[in-house]
């Protein structure tokens, strides 16, 4: 028995035919795209017309899965960038030292 459910973005799915659960990441009214990831992190776009025709149950999400939150994923960001930031900062020294020995020289 197929049953028609909307999709919504954060709900988890079972796609009952082939036993895969995912979940909506977006849906897009106007190009009818449904962005869909599933649990081995494997994003895909399908249309809404194949949505309707999917054999779904909405559920739970699954024990175990996590995904970076936004403050953690922002923290990376910020690391990444200091930790640019202080080779460029390293970078810049050492030119300084080679002026200052050129300096020396004349």
């Amino acid at each position: 028995m197929s049953r028609d459910y909307e999709p919504v973005p954060g709900r988890w799915y079972q796609n009952l035919e082939e036993e895969e659960s995912f979940r909506v990441l977006s849906v897009d009214e106007d190009s009818e795209l449904v962005e869909i990831e599933y649990l081995d992190g494997d994003i895909e776009e399908i249309d809404l017309e194949a949505w309707h025709e999917m054999d779904l149950e909405v559920t739970q999400e699954p024990e175990g899965w996590s995904e970076p939150d936004e403050d953690e994923a922002e923290e990376e960001d910020e690391d990444w960038d200091e930790d640019e930031d202080e080779e460029d900062d390293d970078e810049w020294d050492d030119d300084e030292d080679d002026i200052d020995e050129e300096r020396n020289l004349y």
